[in-house]
């Protein structure tokens, strides 16, 4: 179990993404086109600079949505291997069946 401020952090991180992500992505393409002139651009650039660092969406850390692991992630269950293979085991997935050969 990972620990609950991690997780927390992570959750924060989740939340000012979705808020920032309109305003960072109207300044990405202003500093993109080349067809500006470079002062707007620089501007663009000062600006972005300024919003939070968390506000960046590379800042998130996909986890576990059971254990708060970060390792092992399963992005179409959204949990870790661990928990998947104990799900799985339980018979708690549907569709999902422990392979024996």
């Amino acid at each position: 179990m990972a620990k609950v401020g991690t997780v927390e952090t992570n959750e924060r991180r989740r939340k000012l993404v979705e808020r920032f992500a309109s305003r960072r992505e109207t300044l990405k393409t202003i500093c993109d086109d080349r067809s500006l002139p470079p002062e707007e651009r620089f501007s663009a650039t000062l600006e972005l600079a300024k919003l939070p660092r968390n506000s960046s969406k590379t800042r998130v850390r996909n986890r576990c949505r059971i254990t708060g692991r970060p390792r092992g992630y399963y992005r179409k269950f959204q949990i870790s291997r661990i928990a998947l293979r104990e799900l799985a085991s339980s018979a708690m997935l549907p569709g999902v069946t422990k392979s024996s050969w």
